[in-house]
């Protein structure tokens, strides 16, 4: 079973819909109880950093969290926000994050981007770097749903898992052991998310 953390900000309903079309046994919950006996966890996430991180705080799941994905391997997938909370730190709030992965989450580069507008909105091509489980038997020319105005800066090249351009190359995917993180929205990419998806519930 996968529990989709509910911690006030997140796309939940969404991610819940695409587990049940798969056939994946999911809840979304904030039950510490329910959330340690889950085999598997997905931290989604629309909104702003800092209220995420103040909304993990003030409910109790920090510590929890640190222990199922730190201490015991727990299998975590990231989406959105819930992905860039895993970082060191964010220019969104000046605010530390849950510190699991050596990146921070920065703002798009206004000089770099060409014009292009900021949020990155829409459908973009990723370039996967690695053998992460989440690419297992991904459909050719893979592109994902993207809706965001802050991205990964890895310090580890060794956790970028795929990469997108939008006026410059930045990180889109990571995987660090037991944990996955991804700044695209499977729930609303169509056969390339629904296979990520699966791809967690199964593989990972």
């Amino acid at each position: 079973m996968i529990a989709i953390i509910n911690y006030g900000l997140g796309n939940l309903t969404s991610i819940l819909n695409m587990c049940k079309r798969l056939g994946i046994e999911a809840v979304i919950t904030s039950d510490q109880e329910e959330i340690k006996k889950a085999d598997k966890l997905i931290l989604p996430g629309v909104g702003h950093f800092k209220k995420g991180m103040d909304n993990l705080k003030e409910s109790g799941l920090q510590p929890l969290l640190n222990e199922l994905v730190l201490h015991e391997k727990k299998p975590i997938l990231g989406i959105c926000l819930g992905a860039q909370l895993m970082t060191m730190h964010s220019e969104e709030g000046d605010v530390d994050g849950l510190q699991w992965v050596n990146a921070n989450t920065v703002r798009f580069k206004h000089e770099q981007l060409n014009g292009l507008k900021v949020p990155h909105m829409g459908w973009s091509d990723i370039t996967t770097k690695d053998d992460n489980p989440l690419w297992k038997n991904l459909p050719e020319e893979p592109r994902f749903y993207h809706v965001h105005t802050y991205h990964f800066a890895f310090h580890d090249a060794s956790a970028i898992s795929a990469t997108v351009n939008y006026g410059y190359e930045f990180v889109s995917a990571f995987h660090q052991n037991n944990i996955y993180g991804t700044q695209f929205h499977p729930e609303k990419s169509h056969k390339f998310g629904m296979r990520v998806l699966e791809n967690f519930a199964k593989e990972c």
